[in-house]
């Protein structure tokens, strides 16, 4: 059935549009790994490493996903309130798709949706394809919150509703009978991956339930059968972002220092951090040659390596050790007059004393 583009409307009587997350499968974890070092990895796993520069690019082919500028408009608005927040992350609309790690469509007929986080890069590499939609007037009351919530997704948050710890029991015979009307038209499995689908707690950091996070649903009366006060009356957040929301956007992205110590050669740095913490440097090369950048110890972390241009921090090479046996590692040319930042994000340590890093 054909949807009409820009449908949802601000009254709270009014059926929503709800974002529709693309069912993605978890990453292969051992076996036999550690609860903890599980959970950890998972909460940490879809994040950017902070200080990242986020590219954007509104799709402007097929002919369907083409945004009109109020659309577009309203987009960079949502990415501008995040950014205001003051975290290190930063945001820059490019004209070429294949320079963008976020790529935006308007195709009313899709809805709205959003990878998470990381997932936009690993799991979608045709620069032709989107990694988010919007499918409803995003100039409205609710439209702006749209906008908000699936940047949130492209952060790396999750639905909020589907918090282990909120304590929902959803009507769950209501909730598909409603999901699968208008304007959603959702079939039960697209219903259970994005509501009544249980975050694992083992899984995430789970945290009280926000119930006025940007990251949760509008919910009608009769959708919910506990808490009891839901029972009988609509679910609607206030708006905008949650104290919460700005709480966890920043404890993930803190700014960052305005100046980063040198890491250089044969320079042993220990790494002693909290579970999502991370350490930045800057390398200056004094020749020009293949170098190795490596971990030690057991950990788990993810390492990226920019080059810094007048254009912004580019994206030259990473690796990803968490879950594995193995440590960190990254090979590769780097040359003398050019400036370059390494960030370490950790998910895990097990050590005593934590682990370190050494480039040579």
């Amino acid at each position: 059935m054909t949807k009409p583009q820009y449908e949802a409307k601000d009254s709270t009587n009014s059926p929503k549009g709800a974002c529709r997350l693309p069912p993605v499968g978890e990453r292969p974890l051992p076996a036999v790994i550690d609860p903890r070092r599980a959970r950890l990895i998972r909460e940490t796993e879809k994040k950017w490493v902070n200080g990242t520069e986020l590219r954007y690019h509104f799709l402007a082919q097929p002919t369907a996903a083409a945004g009109p500028a109020p659309q577009r408009d309203a987009v960079r608005g949502a990415f501008a309130t995040w950014k205001e927040l003051g975290i290190g992350l930063t945001f820059k609309e490019v004209a070429q798709a294949s320079e963008a790690e976020i790529r935006i469509a308007f195709d009313g007929n899709d809805g709205s949706w959003s990878y998470i986080g990381r997932d936009s890069i690993d799991l979608v590499r045709d620069p032709s394809k989107p990694t988010m939609n919007f499918g409803w007037d995003l100039t409205t009351a609710y439209g702006r919150d749209t906008a908000l919530h699936e940047i949130g997704h492209a952060l790396g948050f999750p639905h909020e509703h589907q918090n282990p710890n909120s304590g929902i029991v959803w009507n769950e015979s209501a909730v598909y009978s409603y999901f699968a009307g208008s304007p959603n038209f959702w079939d039960r499995e697209t219903t259970f991956y994005n509501i009544i689908r249980k975050l694992n707690p083992r899984d995430v950091q789970g945290g009280a339930w926000d119930r006025d996070s940007v990251m949760h649903y509008h919910f009608e009366a009769g959708l919910i059968s506990e808490p009891q006060e839901l029972r009988d009356k609509p679910l609607v957040p206030k708006g905008g972002l949650s104290p919460t929301d700005i709480d966890e956007v920043r404890r993930f992205y803190p700014a960052i220092a305005p100046e980063l110590p040198e890491l250089k050669v044969w320079d042993l740095q220990r790494i002693q951090l909290q579970s999502g913490g991370q350490l930045d440097w800057k390398i200056r090369p004094t020749e020009t040659r293949a170098y190795t950048i490596q971990t030690f110890g057991a950990l788990d972390t993810v390492m990226v390596l920019f080059e810094v241009t007048n254009d912004g921090p580019r994206y030259l090479a990473a690796d990803d050790d968490s879950g594995t046996s193995h440590n960190a590692m990254l090979n590769l040319r780097l040359m003398p007059g050019r400036e370059y930042i390494l960030r370490l994000r950790l998910y895990y340590s097990d050590a005593s004393g934590g682990g370190a890093l050494m480039m040579y």
